[in-house]
C-alpha cells in the first residue's frame, strides 16, 4: 500500500474478485460502465476538437505513428481528462498490481485509421525479474468507441506479463498474430487495465469506422515519466489540480 496516496485523499474503491483474479493471472481485466453517457459525448468531442487544431503536430510530444489519429499531454489540454487519472477503480487496480508507489507516466490519446494502425507485439514495462514482479508499468486503455476485432481491437497474450525473457528472445516476427492473442473487445465506456510487461499491439483496423481511445499509463515512481509534467505543466492546469492529482502527477 502506499500511504502517501491514501493521504493525499485516494480511497480505494475495491474490485469484485474476478477483476483481481483476471489481473494477477492472465495481466489485464476490463471494467465496464467506467465513463457516463455525458462524460464519453465530451471526451469523444475533446477528442476531435484536438485532432483538428493539432493537425500534423498531433501526438508530437509523446511520439508520433503511422496510420494513428495521436494526441499527447492530455493532462494540460482539458478540464474534461482530469477525472481519468485520478479514478477510484482504476487507482485500485494499479495499486494491486504495482504493490508499490507509483504516478503518471502519459495520458495519450490513439486511433487507428481504416486499413492501418498494427503494431508490433510489445511490452510497456521490461520484463519482471521474477514471475510475480516487481512490475513497473500499468496501462490502462479508456474506450471512447466500441472496441471490436474488426475496428482493431488490442490484442494481447494473456500470462506473458509473467515471462522473464525478453520478447525477442521469444518470438522471431513480431507483427505476426500470436497463436494464444487474443483481443480487449468491450462496449465504449469501458476501461481495459493491463499489466504494462504483458505483450500487447494496436491491431489492424479493417472496419471504416473509430477506435478511439486514451491511453493512462502508470509508472513506478523512481522510473521517468513519458511525459515529464513538471516541465510541461500549465498554470491553468496547476490552479484546479486537487493534492491527489499533484502527488499521481509528480508535480510537487
Amino acid at each position: 500500500m502506499d500511504n502517501t496516496l491514501l493521504d493525499k485523499g485516494f480511497t480505494p474503491q475495491p474490485l469484485n474478485a474476478t477483476h483481481y483474479r483476471e489481473l494477477d493471472d492472465n495481466g489485464f481485466t476490463i471494467l465496464e460502465n467506467v465513463i457516463d453517457t455525458a462524460w464519453l459525448h465530451q471526451l469523444r468531442e475533446r477528442f476531435e476538437d484536438l485532432v483538428k487544431s493539432e493537425g500534423e503536430r498531433g501526438g508530437i510530444e509523446a511520439g508520433q505513428m503511422k496510420g494513428v489519429r495521436r494526441l499527447a499531454d492530455l493532462v494540460n489540454k482539458g478540464e474534461v481528462f482530469d477525472d481519468i487519472y485520478v479514478h477510484p477503480s482504476l487507482l485500485t487496480a494499479a495499486l494491486h498490481i504495482f504493490q508499490q508507489p507509483f504516478k503518471l507516466g502519459s495520458l495519450n490519446g490513439h486511433d487507428p485509421l481504416p486499413n492501418d494502425g498494427l503494431q508490433v507485439l510489445h511490452g510497456d514495462g521490461p520484463p519482471p525479474a521474477t514471475p510475480d514482479g516487481p512490475f513497473t508499468v500499468v496501462n490502462s486503455m479508456w474506450m471512447l468507441d466500441d472496441f471490436t476485432r474488426e475496428n482493431g481491437a488490442t490484442r494481447i497474450v494473456p500470462g506473458t506479463h509473467r515471462k522473464t525473457e525478453n520478447i525477442d528472445d521469444c518470438i522471431d516476427d513480431r507483427m505476426a498474430d500470436h497463436p494464444k492473442q487474443i483481443h480487449l473487445e468491450g462496449p465504449a465506456g469501458s476501461v481495459a487495465v493491463f499489466n504494462g510487461s504483458i505483450w500487447h499491439g494496436s491491431y489492424i483496423n479493417r472496419s471504416s469506422r473509430p477506435r478511439r481511445t486514451l491511453h493512462c499509463a502508470f509508472f513506478s515512481r523512481e522510473r521517468k515519466q513519458q511525459t515529464d509534467q513538471r516541465a510541461h505543466l500549465r498554470p491553468e492546469t496547476a490552479d484546479r489540480l486537487s493534492p491527489l492529482a499533484r502527488y499521481i502527477l509528480d508535480v510537487d
